[in-house]
């Protein structure tokens, strides 16, 4: 399982992914999920990746050739919009799926990915876009800047509360390892080392792509002041009170003390075994 995040935030865009890759809980490996794309000066794509791990490398590896022999097709060399990129890769993960579609159906096996893209081509807003396994996909939002893919749920909450466009591209990129690191406290498909790219919109360069191992020390100390934090803003909730107005009347008894005691010893008889 894996989980990654995007932030599209009024400053830029920051990304974030584990690269835990498991088949079981017995064979875990280690694989990045977070993939740069610089095809021209003038541009600059990340990609993050959930879901089946050989039809993601497939769809990555044909990005990768049309960027280095570009076709006379859309590509990431000539589209002029985000959502001109985000079709073109939706059409090439159909294409990968459908071209083993017998093969996982044979074998039970799913081989849909999920995929985020973002970043930004000149002249253009920067902007971040999710790619369902079908080849549609949305866009973030200033009401929800922010996109998830993989095991998304328990890194969702602190998401809801905290992000806003208007948040730093620092905060970003701490929000992001507190929702990752939030999820694997949960879920142990997720996990270290984590991943974060942090990009300045109209720079067309990542300012900072940094990788963090379970034992680093901020990793560390992000996850202990959030675990105190938390800790310290429940201890100081109002005491529950069991005050009268909130008590709600108690339903009668479906059966008399009587029919329950018959029912109670009814159920210690011994049965008889069966051999």
């Amino acid at each position: 399982m894996t989980y990654c995040v995007g932030f599209c935030l009024d400053e830029g865009l920051v990304f974030a992914s584990d690269s835990r890759t498991n088949a079981g809980v017995d064979y875990v490996t280690t694989y990045s999920k977070m993939h740069m794309f610089a095809p021209a000066p003038d541009r600059l794509f990340v990609i993050l990746s959930a879901g089946n791990l050989a039809t993601t490398q497939e769809v990555i590896n044909h990005i990768q050739r049309d960027i280095d022999y570009p076709p006379n097709t859309p590509n990431l060399t000539n589209v002029k919009y985000l959502f001109e990129a985000a079709e073109y890769v939706g059409r090439i993960s159909q294409q990968v799926q459908q071209a083993h579609s017998q093969a996982f159906a044979k074998s039970g096996v799913s081989g849909a990915t999920t995929l985020l893209l973002g970043g930004q081509i000149l002249g253009q807003p920067h902007g971040l876009i999710m790619i369902y396994p079908q080849g549609n996909y949305i866009s973030s939002s200033p009401q929800t800047p922010y996109l998830q893919i993989g095991e998304s749920k328990y890194g969702k909450p602190a998401l809801d509360r905290i992000s806003h466009p208007g948040l730093s591209l620092s905060e970003g990129a701490r929000l992001g390892l507190v929702s990752l690191d939030a999820t694997t406290r949960s879920n142990i498909t997720v996990g270290a080392p984590f991943e974060v790219a942090i990009y300045p919109k109209d720079t067309m360069q990542l300012s900072c792509r940094c990788s963090f191992d379970e034992s680093d020390p901020y990793l560390i100390k992000i996850r202990e002041s959030w675990n105190t934090g938390i800790n310290n803003v429940f201890n100081n909730l109002p005491d529950f009170e069991n005050d009268k107005q909130y008590q709600m009347p108690l339903a009668p008894l479906s059966v008399t003390p009587e029919q329950a005691q018959s029912q109670a010893q009814q159920m210690m008889k011994p049965q008889r075994q069966i051999t």
